[in-house]
């Protein structure tokens, strides 16, 4: 007999998708239910541009610590993010390659990223390369599922990423991790930390540097377009400094700079060696004029640099450049109200000799709403954008939330979204359309989260339409906004534990669908895992810390025809620690214990089983 999906439309999958996974949570609750200290609440400014407890926001959220970092002893930013809740990840051959990310199905050129506030990304590409972020200088991440352009502007259809740059704050602490690893893979990186109570600063530096392995098994009618069975190596070098004061608790001001300089190999028919340049820098400062109003000053320019080159030979070069400022005003009435108003200012120039456009702004006001009415919370946001080459765009979103008790909330939201096309998508030779149109979308979401006992959970169904979406039309050989697609999913967090093991698990099941009137209609959209799941257990013992991670994901197709088929994969990573003392730790990691091979992109190669080994320093103070 055919199994029970075979019978259904694509909304019975879907719901069915959503009955096993509410049975998988309520099993794994459960399973771990336990009698653990509350956990400590944790602050997040990403959701509304204002601060709250996780507990508190209306969005689906989730934050990654610099303990967290430490303790998962992943290698990039990509290998951190790969299995959290909505997020799925392609990579084209390991370190520095190219690596999109997709938040809840949408485009990976739908997902805006923040570092310290700064609008970061290519103006070309629409993206951001996180393979060239170093972890190594990250704080923490803020990822917040679902439309923002309420308060961002363009490309939070998917939602935000919001990187924090390391800190610092109380005594002078200086500190070092040296890394050693298979593929012949070298990590150094050194800073110091300190400023007291009132001051913070950190000045860090990192080198980074890998042989890798072949990236790609193309051949030249598919893949990379060439056969090069070689070594695709990556080196970055990077450095970050942050400082700030707190004038009392009326005023306070914070600078920040980041940079990395990155060269990989990889393979390609037209280009196979790119140098790249990462840089961001911006300041803030806020000041409390009265108790209940406060203002935030900030800017900030990023840099997203490249130059392309085939066997040594210069080939290509993009560099853009991003400049943006804005200014918010947080008004609070009494204790359970807070409006906020605001003004954004973009300005994105591309050097190039190819595009007949090249630097546009884009100017945003917007008003969020947020209240408290006993049991229930509300939060409405407006924003009008008038962009110099699209004029005018209005977003808005709504939410509300409802405590039935100290452990449950039930929440529900409905935004709307937008992105502006990429100067590629305008004006790129033999793909480029000047006539383009911005996407659209409409979301809704509903969900509960809550803790028992120690145990923390959340549960989220959405769904999202996309319309204008821009894709390559073959019939005017151009880019054209000939696409839509319907994005439908759930996602499940626990986080527990049990018998001396602390525990977390994501999972997340999606359904897309391609809803443009052409051949490919109700196929899923490539590269998009059909469902995750990822399972993190750490322990101490003593002086020891053990941990283990295990990744899973479904089918995907790399194709739009959904012809290529990427098959379903499972990893298992195991880790430890030994704390030699207060100040030293040493480290090991196995990456792909089973030595599964596997692809998430077709013909690209991904690491197989890898030990590293680091050796870390930082000095503790009372």
């Amino acid at each position: 007999p055919q199994p029970l999906s075979a019978h259904v439309g694509c909304a019975g999958r879907i719901v069915l998708k959503y009955v096993i996974a509410s049975l998988a949570v309520s099993g794994l609750f459960l399973s771990f239910n336990s009698a653990a200290a509350e956990p400590a609440e944790e602050i997040i400014v990403t959701a509304t541009r204002t601060a709250q407890t996780a507990d508190q926001t209306l969005a689906s959220v989730s934050v990654i610590t610099r303990e967290d970092i430490e303790r998962s002893q992943a290698q990039s930013v990509a290998d951190l993010l790969r299995g959290e809740p909505g997020v799925s990840i392609d990579n084209n051959g390991g370190a520095g390659k190219a690596t999109s990310i997709f938040l809840r199905g949408a485009e990976s050129d739908h997902v805006l990223v923040l570092i310290d506030g700064v609008k970061v990304g290519s103006a070309t590409t629409g993206s951001t390369a996180f393979e060239n972020i170093p972890l190594s200088q990250i704080e923490r991440i803020e990822i917040v599922r679902g439309p923002r352009s309420s308060l961002y502007g363009s490309e939070a259809i998917g939602g935000v990423i919001q990187i924090f740059t390391r800190k610092g704050g109380g005594p002078l602490s200086p500190y070092f991790s040296l890394t050693r690893g298979s593929y012949r893979t070298y990590e150094a990186t050194t800073g110091v930390s300190g400023g007291g109570q009132n001051g913070w600063f950190n000045a860090s530096a990192s080198g980074y540097s890998s042989d890798g392995f072949n990236a790609c098994n193309g051949t030249l009618t598919a893949g990379c377009f060439t056969i090069e069975p070689d070594k695709d190596g990556y080196r970055n070098k990077s450095g970050s400094l942050r400082t700030g004061y707190r004038f009392g608790d009326r005023a306070e001001a914070d600078v920040h700079w980041l940079r990395a300089d990155g060269q990989s190999n990889f393979d390609g028919g037209f280009q196979n060696q790119t140098q790249t340049v990462q840089e961001v820098y911006g300041g803030r400062v806020r000041v409390a004029p009265f108790t209940p109003w406060q203002i935030t000053l900030s800017a900030g320019r990023g840099f997203d640099f490249s130059d392309n080159f085939l066997n040594g030979v210069f080939a290509s070069r993009f560099n853009t450049r991003r400049d943006s400022a804005a200014l918010q005003n947080d008004v609070s009435f009494g204790v359970n109200h807070l409006v906020s108003l605001g003004y954004d200012y973009q300005d994105d120039h591309v050097t190039t000799t190819s595009y007949s456009v090249t630097a546009r702004d884009n100017q945003g006001v917007f008003t969020q709403y947020q209240g408290n009415y006993g049991a229930q919370n509300i939060q409405l946001a407006y924003r009008r954008d008038n962009n110099e080459q699209f004029g005018h765009h209005d977003t808005g979103n709504l939410a509300w939330g409802y405590r039935l008790n100290d452990g449950l909330r039930l929440f529900a939201a409905y935004g709307t979204a937008f992105k502006a096309p990429s100067f590629n998508e305008l004006y790129f030779p033999y793909y480029g359309s000047p006539t383009l149109q911005p996407e659209t979308s409409h979301s809704t979401e509903a969900g509960a989260r809550g803790t028992l006992n120690g145990t923390r959970w959340s549960l989220a169904a959405f769904q999202t339409e996309v319309d204008n979406l821009i894709a390559y039309d073959a019939a005017i050989g151009a880019a054209a906004n000939v696409a839509s697609a319907q994005l439908r999913g759930i996602e499940a967090t626990l986080a527990a534990a049990l018998a001396g093991w602390e525990s977390r698990t994501a999972l997340t099941l999606l359904d897309t669908e391609n809803r443009s009137p052409d051949a490919n209609l109700g196929n899923d959209l490539p590269r998009r895992a059909s469902g995750s799941l990822r399972f993190d257990a750490d322990r101490t013992l003593g002086k020891f810390r053990l941990g283990t991670t295990l990744r899973g994901e479904g089918r995907r197709y790399d194709d739009l025809a959904n012809t290529r088929e990427l098959k379903p994969y499972a990893t298992v990573d195991l880790r430890g620690e030994y704390m030699a003392s207060r100040d030293w730790r040493l480290q090991a990691r196995i990456e792909n214990l089973l030595d599964k091979n596997y692809e998430t992109a077709a013909f690209y190669n991904q690491p197989g089983r890898s030990f590293y080994l680091t050796l870390r320093y930082q000095l503790q103070r009372n």
